[in-house]
């Protein structure tokens, strides 16, 4: 799941605390939930903590922030700690590994996987060569057609093609930041974007409107299923 964009209204938690609804109530087994950024729409510490709240899950949990967020307040909520470095993270399931890196940039809009970012992503996939991995962040790395977001993608996407075609184990990148389901081809591997849950951006053609935003839509999530070195990717509505 993605952008939840908590900003205290009871349209962001409402929307936000149905997608945890549903994810709780599944009658299968789901091994882990991601979140690949925008947690507040504003930074603020009071916002992260009904993140916190409505985020919390029996399930383990992988959250990165998006351009909306800020890090120490993110940092401080969710992970109590200090600090205003990047936020990566790496989850170590039966068989996969996940690692989801921080591209933000402070104040900015646009993404970057700056030095620390990059060196702990060639750390963490060459800890573990023989185990698969899919790697995460906010930004995609390439243009989805859609203006508003092409324009704030990420900036460096070769430095991240680099990696993958360095750890073969990668089989797939999975983003955020568009609020639409998309999948395409990056570095020869699938790149799946996740929708929005606080609303859906639609493409020009659906939209005659300089910010095509549709906040009617019903928050959507992605479900990912990997097997055999394969990732296949369900895309659903939470009404």
């Amino acid at each position: 799941m993605s952008d939840v964009h908590i900003d205290g209204s009871p349209r962001s938690i409402d929307r936000t605390r149905s997608v945890m609804r549903h994810l709780e109530n599944l009658p299968g087994p789901l091994d882990a939930v991601l979140v690949t950024g925008d947690i507040a729409d504003n930074g603020l510490i009071e916002e992260y903590e009904i993140a916190r709240d409505l985020l919390t899950t029996r399930r383990p949990t992988l959250i990165c922030p998006g351009n909306h967020d800020v890090r120490p307040a993110f940092r401080k909520v969710l992970l109590d700690e200090d600090g205003d470095g990047p936020i990566n993270q790496v989850l170590r399931l039966n068989g996969l590994t996940v690692a989801l890196c921080d591209s933000s940039v402070p104040d900015r809009p646009e993404g970057v996987l700056d030095d620390e970012t990059i060196g702990w992503l060639h750390r963490v996939l060459g800890e573990a060569p023989d185990t698969p991995a899919l790697v995460g962040m906010h930004h995609p790395p390439v243009s989805l057609g859609l203006p508003y977001v092409d324009g704030i993608r990420l900036r460096n996407p070769e430095r991240l093609e680099g990696i993958i075609r360095q750890y073969p184990q990668v089989a797939a990148v999975l983003t955020g930041h568009a609020h639409t389901a998309a999948s395409t081809v990056f570095a020869g591997l699938p790149l799946v974007v996740a929708p929005g849950v606080v609303s859906t951006l639609r493409l020009g053609q659906e939209m005659n409107t300089p910010i095509p935003i549709d906040y009617d839509l019903p928050p959507q999530i992605a479900l990912h299923v990997f097997d055999g070195g394969r990732l296949v990717t369900h895309f659903r509505p939470v009404l």
